[in-house]
């Protein structure tokens, strides 16, 4: 068993976040959430309708998970701002997954509007969990604002191309010291068991698991390869050698 994951004084058995959007339907996005064992949910405040009749997906989620509402969609602080206070007021939580999108094409966040946005909703009383480059200056910026965790990408949203740059996730690692959740970009179980190898403390993904040919079973997949990279993360790997070491010991060999 893996230690426990601890953010802003909330202890997680599960270091898997899901989002909740583009499933086929919501008894697949249901079996999927289950599968992957997800305590904590990520849903677009932006586009969804809290108050709309019927059931909505808050109704659906909100006595088997803790929701966190995100700001996809915003690209600007104020917009940002405007949907956290939103979010607060119709879900009553503090959480928001922080999203300033630079552009509709790369989906890649503005980075001066994250840092405006962050410190206004830190200074709110939010806790704050901001998606974020792959940059460690950037995410060491956030941290001294007040977030409760950094969320850098490991390639752009969708792209499922895996994590691009291990290296500035194990310097963001090692600069950062709240929990650094990769967010974005990954494409499969081993691009998750990679960013827990590289000792990261969680992973939020949506597509990977959304658009699968089967959903409920990627969520699986995932849910059991983050538990193995963070095992073998605690476990501590090998260093590694240029040249071959002999697993047998060489005392008492019988000499020929």
């Amino acid at each position: 068993m893996t230690s426990d994951l601890i953010i802003a004084g909330r202890r997680f058995q599960s270091r898997l976040f899901l989002g909740t959007a583009h499933y086929p339907n919501q008894q697949i996005m249901l079996e999927a959430l289950e599968a992957g064992g997800a305590e904590l949910v990520t849903v677009a405040i932006r586009r969804v309708k809290p108050h709309s009749e019927g059931e909505s997906i808050f109704d659906l989620l909100k006595d088997r998970y803790q929701i966190l509402p995100n700001t996809a969609g915003c690209y600007t602080a104020r917009d940002a701002i405007l949907t956290a206070h939103l979010a607060r007021e119709a879900l009553g939580t503090t959480w928001i997954k922080l999203e300033v999108i630079g552009d509709e094409e790369t989906l890649l966040p503005d980075v001066e509007e994250l840092l405006r946005a962050a410190e206004q909703l830190v200074n709110d009383g939010f806790v704050v969990l901001p998606y974020t480059n792959d940059d460690p200056i950037t995410c060491r910026k956030l941290e001294a604002l007040g977030c409760a965790a950094v969320m850098p990408l490991a390639a752009p949203i969708g792209s499922g191309m895996g994590i691009r740059n291990p290296y500035n996730l194990r310097l963001i690692r090692e600069l950062c010291s709240v929990p650094v959740i990769v967010d974005a970009g990954i494409g499969t179980a081993s691009d998750a068991a990679l960013a827990m190898e590289l000792g990261c403390d969680a992973v939020l993904l949506n597509t990977a698991v959304s658009r699968a040919e089967n959903p409920v079973k990627m969520a699986r997949a995932m849910r059991l390869a983050i538990e193995a990279g963070r095992l073998a993360y605690e476990a501590g790997r090998i260093p590694r050698r240029l040249y071959a070491s002999a697993s047998s010991p060489l005392e008492g060999v019988v000499e020929a």
